[in-house]
């Protein structure tokens, strides 16, 4: 198999990823009509741990050091509890439309964060992949420009939201440092370990009764939870992981910038929301930008034999 059509499959494996990711607004909309935002996060990706446990019981996970014990509880907290739990409260304090444009900062941070952990530099390919995704997701995010506010009354549901994204800004930049000594499974793994360490007291504590009701959920309300245990935390993240370590954080995070238009086309399909012929465009924009930076970028970084140039956390 060439490298180019390589590199075609993992596009088309990003896609996959981001159409996953696409559909979780609409599944945590769906399972919170009968629980609270913690327990629709902590239970799924608690059930999605059991399924990585199951799988790896089959492999051979290499050794962890203290080091790797540390980068461990740093992807599991500032990277996956920071990105999912902030979002939660950020989006209760603040317009919507505040939360799908501060989510447009993420690529660009990953960008960043990918520059001072791995050494990744940015080339005229990707300059112009970013300028195009960026037009492409202004016209079809769905942002409403007249909701949109940051004053100081929506304040705090901004910061909180702003930190999500630098939370998952710095989970794909800096699990791709820790993929240098870690399989996909065993980093992701571990980092839920550190998440629900953290979830599961908190959740216990504040929304008790998610766990008392489990025998009175809708079928419903149990496809939704299936749906985000397999598909969102862990297919997806499994998937996503694996074409990291063949590509740049700063080419797979531009891939998020599909979000937006998947979001909008699973709207269309399934909810039948409008879709008009400029959210078709920014659609195609989106596309022909992750499929440049993907495909037809190749950018040496700083060290040339793969091996991150900053140093662990202390």
């Amino acid at each position: 198999m060439t490298d180019r059509r390589k590199k075609v499959i993992d596009w088309l494996l990003l896609l996959s990823c981001n159409l996953m990711w696409a559909s979780q607004f609409v599944m945590v909309k769906l399972v919170q009509t009968q629980m609270g935002p913690l327990f629709a996060v902590t239970f799924p990706i608690a059930i999605s741990t059991v399924m990585l446990l199951v799988v790896l019981r089959r492999t051979r996970p290499t050794a962890i050091t203290r080091s790797d014990l540390w980068d461990f509880i740093y992807l599991g907290i500032a990277g996956q509890l920071v990105a999912q739990l902030f979002i939660t409260w950020g989006v209760r304090f603040a317009p919507a439309s505040n939360a799908a444009l501060l989510s447009l900062v993420m690529p660009v941070s990953t960008a960043v964060m990918a520059h001072f952990f791995l050494g990744e530099r940015m080339s005229p390919i990707r300059w112009i992949s970013f300028g195009l995704a960026f037009l492409a997701v202004i016209i079809c995010s769905g942002v409403d420009w007249n909701d949109v506010s940051f004053g100081f009354r929506y304040a705090a549901g901004n910061a909180l939201i702003f930190l999500s994204v630098l939370g998952s800004a710095f989970y794909n930049a800096y699990s791709k440092k820790v993929l240098l000594r870690h399989s996909p499974l065993q980093v992701l793994l571990y980092s839920y370990f550190a998440l629900l360490a953290v979830l599961i007291p908190l959740t216990i504590r504040l929304e008790p009764e998610g766990f008392t009701r489990l025998g009175h959920y809708s079928s419903t309300v149990w496809f939704g939870l299936a749906i985000l245990a397999f598909f969102q935390y862990f297919l997806s993240m499994v998937i996503f992981l694996n074409v990291l370590t063949r590509l740049d954080a700063t080419q797979a995070a531009l891939s998020n910038y599909l979000i937006p238009f998947f979001g909008v086309l699973i709207a269309f399909l399934v909810l039948h929301e409008r879709l008009t012929g400029l959210m078709l465009l920014g659609g195609v924009l989106a596309l022909a930008s992750t499929l440049l930076i993907t495909v037809w970028d190749d950018v040496p970084r700083d060290d040339e034999a793969n091996v991150p140039v900053a140093q662990s956390l202390p």
